[in-house]
């Protein structure tokens, strides 16, 4: 998958359960405008029930070579739909009820010349995990940078 936008904040701010893949619903300005790198995730939401899937703030602007007239009414920010089937919505709607978490998007980017979205079912950290991971993460480094030490000697 061809990456063109990420949720960096969410891998901090979350950890993922289960992850999906989801095509979602565009015009042709707006993955065009995606296919040129363009459109944001921060912030962006999904909002599911048994019977849909939608997500909510992801910015993608307006493609520079659109009609002007047909895009005076534009809204970059309006809501999508995400093409899931019954089977993952039914699951996602239950676990996301059962385990009190949440769902979003965290990649959004083209395969197959089709434009998908990685949704993930995701429990929020709490401070102290976030400190956690932090210096599991530099403890990691320290150790890598002691062992290319004794490496080179």
């Amino acid at each position: 998958m061809k990456v063109i936008a990420r949720n960096k904040k969410a891998s901090f701010d979350y950890e993922f359960i289960e992850k999906y893949s989801a095509g979602i619903i565009l015009t042709g300005a707006e993955t065009k405008s995606l296919k040129e790198g363009q459109g944001k995730l921060e912030g962006a939401y999904v909002f599911v029930n048994p019977r849909g899937a939608i997500i909510r703030n992801l910015y993608i602007p307006l493609w520079k070579h659109a009609n002007k007239s047909s895009s005076s009414g534009y809204i970059p920010e309006r809501d999508r739909v995400l093409l899931l089937t019954k089977k993952q919505l039914l699951e996602l709607s239950t676990k996301r009820q059962q385990l009190k978490a949440q769902v979003i998007p965290v990649v959004v980017g083209i395969e197959n010349n089709l434009v998908k979205v990685e949704i993930a079912l995701a429990r929020s950290l709490r401070k102290y995990d976030k400190k956690n991971r932090k210096k599991e993460r530099e403890e990691k480094v320290k150790v890598q940078r002691e062992l290319r030490t004794v490496e080179v000697k």
